[in-house]
């Protein structure tokens, strides 16, 4: 069974950094896709960044572009996002996603993936 663990979660003050870290675990393939979610209290899950397997195409929000950047060491299977210039909107629950065997059309998109991790808190305060 294929699982997908975050790390690197916790509590800075505005203009902060956090790396998030997801390493996969269960399988020997690597996936399609891998893509950041988060989600706030009360919101919709939204796609924060995202990558092909070859490294060559991602995507951000708007909200993180200049300050989130998204990368992968397929050797390890680890899937970072190094978080800098935090701000109180950035709080949230991160979600690690993985699109394993399947192809991905609309990487933004939650139903693109078939393969989600718990999540990791993330705080920032003012």
């Amino acid at each position: 069974q294929v699982k997908l663990v975050e790390s690197g979660g916790g509590s800075v003050q505005t203009g902060g950094s956090l790396r998030l870290a997801c390493t996969t675990s269960g399988n020997t393939y690597n996936a399609n896709y891998m893509a950041w979610f988060r989600q706030a209290p009360g919101k919709e899950r939204e796609g924060v960044a995202g990558i092909e397997n070859t490294g060559t195409i991602t995507f951000y929000a708007d909200s993180v572009k200049g300050r989130f950047t998204i990368s992968q060491d397929t050797q390890t299977r680890t899937l970072y996002l190094q978080m800098n210039d935090l701000k109180p909107g950035d709080t949230a629950i991160y979600y690690c996603a993985a699109a394993f065997g399947i192809a991905v059309i609309y990487p933004r998109q939650r139903s693109a993936y078939n393969t989600w991790g718990q999540g990791t808190q993330v705080t920032v305060s003012p």
